[in-house]
């Protein structure tokens, strides 16, 4: 099912009318930068979505993930008016409109992932190189954990880094 997009400027004149936002994106992402007044329902969790009057506009970060989604955002709506959010936050904020940023909270943990086995990857490639060749070993490792978490979207280095004390204070919020 497709679900109509409306642009950022759209939205926020919807929202200034009485309709409801809803962030769908994971806690970690919300607790660095969100959009003032947006309700957060994490995808994994629309069940919870509240009741509320006057039509609902879904948005994740690039507007991939609610398009990719639109059944079942429409299915957690229950019959109310909804629509997307046209680019999503990225959208917002490219349109000019303001963004509630917190730089005290960390990075998005998918960030994190990218960035350590990024690092791990040229430490290996490196060691390899200078020290010995049984260091690209780390690389493959890498490696092959990257292309399970693709094929089964479980993520061990994800997982490890959420348990990591920096990231407690984001997913508790």
């Amino acid at each position: 099912m497709s679900i109509k997009t409306v642009t950022p400027q759209e939205a926020a004149n919807a929202m200034a009318a009485g309709a409801t936002l809803v962030d769908i994106r994971d806690a970690d992402e919300h607790a660095r930068e969100n959009i003032k007044g947006a309700v957060h329902v994490p995808l994994a969790r629309l069940g919870d979505l509240p009741s509320v009057t006057g039509p609902i506009i879904f948005h994740c970060k690039s507007g991939m993930r609610t398009q990719a989604n639109a059944s079942a955002l429409a299915a957690a709506a229950r019959g109310t008016a909804c629509q997307i959010l046209e680019g999503g936050l990225d959208g917002w904020r490219a349109a000019g409109l303001p963004t509630i940023m917190d730089r005290r909270q960390p990075i998005e943990v998918m960030r994190q992932v990218q960035l350590a086995a990024g690092g791990l990857v040229l430490l290996g490639v490196l060691l390899g190189f200078l020290v010995a060749p049984a260091f690209f070993g780390l690389s493959a490792f890498v490696g092959a954990g990257l292309m399970m978490a693709g094929a089964t979207g479980w993520c061990g280095m994800a997982k490890l880094l959420r348990l990591m004390p920096w990231n407690r204070r984001a997913l508790r919020a």
